[in-house]
């Protein structure tokens, strides 16, 4: 094989690498807002969840779709504000979290 045959198989091979981070970083934030919304905690903003999952669905991003590091970016961010918002739920005096 030739140079540019090997430079596509290693782009395509990132890029599928970057796109299954991307799906299992979408599979936590959906079992994240169920775990919260299952013990009746606050799960922040409704838009950030449905802004993140509709950035990875759709198809105009920052970046071209091949490179889905601003993917994986944007449901970093979303994960981060649901744990957040789990974190910042009140508690009762055993230290587990009240439920609503």
């Amino acid at each position: 094989m030739d140079t540019w045959t090997w430079v596509i198989v290693v782009a395509a091979v990132l890029a599928v690498a970057v796109l299954a981070a991307a799906v299992a970083l979408l599979v936590r934030l959906v079992r994240a807002r169920r775990d919260l919304t299952r013990a009746g905690l606050p799960t922040g903003p409704r838009w950030v969840f449905w802004g993140a999952v509709l950035y990875l669905v759709l198809p105009a991003d920052l970046l071209p779709d091949p490179v889905y590091l601003d993917d994986v970016g944007v449901l970093l961010l979303a994960l981060r504000s649901l744990r957040t918002a789990g974190a910042q739920a009140p508690e009762n005096e055993t230290g587990t979290p009240l439920r609503k």
